[in-house]
């Protein structure tokens, strides 16, 4: 009597394990209603351009005309630029550079960002797509415009005149500067407003910002940022005069920061 229940368990727990496998095995094959994960595409860039050698030497001579003053071996370490510290040369990249003329010092700068998005369902390029978009808000282009550049196109002037002044004693922005260099006031055929910028990249946009520090003289910066697929490249270009009374030419500085941003989207295309 006590051998037959023994074979009945045994019998028993054998059918169990062999139910158990077969239900787990069916289990993990039988999702055909599942959902099917899907992989955004990466981004058309898997490199970035070396950025002290992304610029021709003859633009460079052209945008830091104090670069001509100096002997040849300065010259050279001049043009060679100074690379931006980065942790991730895969990622990003930059260079700068800087030369100082009788009249003025001028400073440029670029900057190579690559995006990779790490969320399988967002691709390399919806990614960049939304750092660009947070660039140019921050920028604030339809909010502000920059002292020394066009007026509102039908915005009417100040009954006092082009010589107006507003009541701490400082000149209006619409107003001629000081040194009366072309450009710097701008014209009404002419916006140079900060601005979202056409045939560029796949979007772009440029700033332009005026300062002064105390008693010294004005300082102008011109950034252009453009987005071309996962890339996002910023260019800046600055000046200031050595004199007080003169204002950096607006105009100017943004011909000469569009053109090189220009070069570089193709440098990156190549």
């Amino acid at each position: 009597m006590a051998y037959v229940p023994g074979v009945a368990l045994l019998a028993a727990l054998a059918v169990g394990c062999s139910a158990g496998s077969d239900g787990s095995a069916s289990d993990a094959d039988s999702k055909p209603g599942g959902p099917t994960v899907t992989t955004a595409a990466p981004g058309k860039y898997r490199t970035l351009p070396a950025p002290c050698r992304a610029v021709p030497g003859s633009t460079l001579k052209d945008l830091l005309p104090g670069v001509a003053e100096l002997s040849r071996r300065q010259q050279e370490k001049a043009l060679r630029g100074s690379p931006t510290v980065t942790y991730d040369t895969d990622r990003k990249v930059g260079c700068s550079w800087k030369a100082d003329a009788p009249d003025s010092s001028r400073n440029l700068s670029i900057d190579f960002e690559r995006v990779v998005s790490y969320d399988p369902a967002v691709s390399d390029d919806d990614r960049a797509r939304a750092l660009y978009v947070k660039k140019e808000n921050a920028a604030d282009l339809s909010g502000r415009t920059t002292p020394g550049t066009a007026p509102e196109k039908g915005t009417p002037q100040s009954p006092a005149g082009p010589e107006a002044e507003e009541p701490d004693g400082s000149r209006s922005p619409a107003s001629p500067s000081p040194s009366g260099t072309p450009g710097t006031s701008g014209g009404s055929d002419e916006d140079l407003r900060p601005r979202v910028l056409d045939k560029l990249g796949d979007a772009a946009f440029l700033d332009d910002l005026l300062t002064r520090a105390g008693s010294t003289a004005q300082h102008r910066t011109v950034s252009v940022v453009f987005r071309t697929s996962n890339v996002i490249v910023t260019v800046r270009y600055g000046e200031q005069p050595a004199l007080v009374t003169k204002v950096p030419d607006g105009k100017e500085l943004q011909d000469k920061a569009q053109a090189l941003a220009q070069k570089l989207a193709e440098v990156i295309s190549e």
